[in-house]
């Protein structure tokens, strides 16, 4: 994950409650059942933990962020933090699960997978939803250029990997999966509020490489390159989400 991006639970909880919301088609394809143990991989604040806990599953929670796990521990989580990509367990879970989570572990995806293979029983299922190609394009692409303007090098703050379903699926199978279901999904998403706030909540990276104050102008100009791309007449923002979903079981 990104080094300089953080997570304030109550931020998150304010500005991107639709990350959780929207991940019930993930559940569905989860299909959890009772009594199946399952791992919660990126959890944030662990609204959808708490949900297959109350399917009846064993549910463990990780997150790299320590904010986070403190919130999900504070609604009775089993929650602990730990890095996606250095995942501590061995033969463990019927299935693991991921929302919006894996498109943050970009230093060294196939490392996320050979995690997960191991902590999964022999045909377990890996099922999740992630950022996939064309993800936020627009906004990338207007903090990108904003850094550019700067003299900056706006892809080098890109903390994001959003794969195709060739790359991913490639990588699954290397990694001992078999691909049952994987696919790209346009889902534009409407924002809770304006576009600032999503940029204050997921673009740290970007902002953190400017002095601050500077980044109040520096968000104030991406803001207005987005208006005409993702702002209707009524003012009401919608981002340009693509999601990767998919399930796979451990070979």
């Amino acid at each position: 994950m990104s080094q300089t991006q953080t997570w304030d639970p109550d931020r998150y909880a304010r500005n991107a409650r639709f990350v959780s919301d929207l991940g019930a088609p993930v559940v569905e394809l989860l299909a959890p059942r009772s009594g199946e143990r399952i791992l919660d991989l990126g959890c944030g604040d662990g609204a959808l933990t708490k949900k297959l806990v109350e399917m009846g599953c064993d549910v463990i929670a990780v997150d790299a962020s320590a904010q986070q796990i403190e919130a999900a521990r504070k609604v009775g989580l089993n929650a602990r933090v730990m890095d996606g990509e250095n995942l501590q367990f061995d033969n463990e879970f019927d299935a693991v699960f991921s929302n919006a989570a894996l498109h943050w572990m970009r230093n060294n995806p196939d490392k996320v997978i050979s995690g997960v293979h191991r902590a999964l029983k022999p045909r377990g299922r890996f099922v999740a939803e992630m950022g996939g190609y064309g993800c936020v394009a627009k906004v990338k692409n207007a903090l990108i250029a904003a850094l550019n303007r700067r003299g900056i090098d706006g892809e080098a703050a890109n903390p994001w990997y959003f794969p195709t379903v060739e790359d991913y699926s490639a990588r699954l199978k290397r990694g001992g999966f078999v691909p049952t279901y994987i696919a790209l999904i346009d889902r534009p998403t409407p924002l809770p509020g304006d576009v600032t706030a999503w940029l204050e909540t997921f673009g740290e990276s970007f902002t953190m490489t400017l002095p601050a104050v500077d980044r109040r102008d520096f968000l104030a100009e991406v803001r207005e390159t987005l208006r005409p791309q993702l702002c209707d007449a009524a003012g009401k923002w919608t981002a340009d989400y693509v999601r990767l979903r998919f399930s796979a079981m451990k070979a």
